[in-house]
């Protein structure tokens, strides 16, 4: 085995042997309880369990794509997991997560190792993460795979307002299949307008099988403006009493902020349908009219993390761009 330094610097320990797999079903409630632990260890919660609620975010993204979902195990013992997200030619990772007892010996590098191989695989060409900007041990450990913090990301909420008037939009759940085909084919074809290669395609159909939420659509006649993907209620990355819009994106050009602010007005309209009480968004601040956007609509921050970008590039988050998405 390798060794490593004590975090008390007292001296060298022996490192785990770690085996790096595919997440097996009968793994997935151990990895999403190691993930409620951790993150409710780190962020010193007085019941870390309680991390998320009743959102789920481990499982979800296993069944969108099983194989994306990696686990690190120690003497047969899962302790860890990793999910890869492939949105085209946009890659992203997380939650990562290791059991807090083996934080700093080296479990999550080998899960990142891993997870870089499926980057290589799928010919992503823009990759991220979110993380804690506060967090030194996250930034160096993330820097080493040259993913480099760039823009803040705020998760932005507000009160759902259910008065007023009600935009016209199209939820993809409800189509019929050849109408899905079709409505796949238009937010493929508008999110390459936002950044070659990019598709959503994955993320919106599993809302819709996995009964998640649903795919907002903003038509002009045939022609789509604006898509988001939401989830709603518990078991999804919501939780209960939410709708969370996961991604979303106008179509560029000069109306693009006109665009958003419909797609904005009908993923509130979708969160009245659900019963939600919020709506929580977050958005890159490359992306800084869309940023002031939500802000001109009552959305004010929650929490802050940092996209960390690999090789440093923006990717799509500059400014001109509207699009939410936080990464986590």
């Amino acid at each position: 085995m390798a060794t490593t330094e004590t975090t008390d610097g007292s001296g060298p320990r022996a490192r785990p042997a770690v085996a790096v797999r595919p997440l097996r079903e009968e793994d997935v409630p151990a990895a999403d309880r190691i993930m409620r632990l951790a993150f409710g260890t780190f962020l010193g919660l007085p019941e870390p369990l309680a991390f998320g609620g009743d959102a789920a975010h481990v499982q979800p993204r296993w069944r969108a794509d099983p194989m994306a979902t990696l686990g690190a195990e120690v003497g047969g013992e899962l302790v860890g997991s990793n999910v890869a997200t492939n949105w085209g030619s946009v890659g992203f990772f997380g939650p990562l997560t290791v059991r807090p007892d083996l934080w700093d010996q080296g479990v999550a590098t080998q899960l990142l190792e891993a997870t870089m191989a499926y980057f290589d695989a799928w010919g992503t060409t823009h990759a991220g993460l979110f993380t804690f900007p506060q967090s030194a041990r996250h930034l160096h450990l993330y820097q080493k795979f040259d993913f480099w913090p760039r823009f803040l990301t705020p998760i932005m909420v507000k009160p759902v307002v259910t008065e007023g008037q009600t935009p016209t939009w199209t939820g993809y759940a409800g189509l019929a299949e050849g109408e899905r085909a079709a409505a796949l084919h238009a937010c493929r074809e508008l999110a390459e307008a936002v950044y070659p290669g990019l598709d959503l395609t994955r993320e919106i159909r599993a809302a819709a099988d996995q009964g998640l939420g649903d795919t907002v659509l903003v038509w002009d006649t045939t022609r789509l403006l604006a898509f988001a993907v939401c989830h709603a209620g518990p078991g999804s990355e919501a939780g209960t009493g939410t709708c969370y819009i996961k991604f979303g994106a106008a179509r560029p050009g000069p109306e693009a902020g006109a665009h958003f602010d419909r797609l904005l007005a009908a993923c509130e309209a979708l969160a009245v349908g659900q019963g939600a009480a919020r709506l929580v968004a977050g958005v890159n601040m490359g992306c800084h009219e869309a940023y002031l956007r939500l802000l001109a609509r009552g959305f004010r921050t929650d929490m802050e993390g940092i996209a960390m970008q690999r090789r440093n590039d923006a990717g799509y988050h500059r400014p001109g761009v509207y699009v939410i998405d936080d990464w986590r």
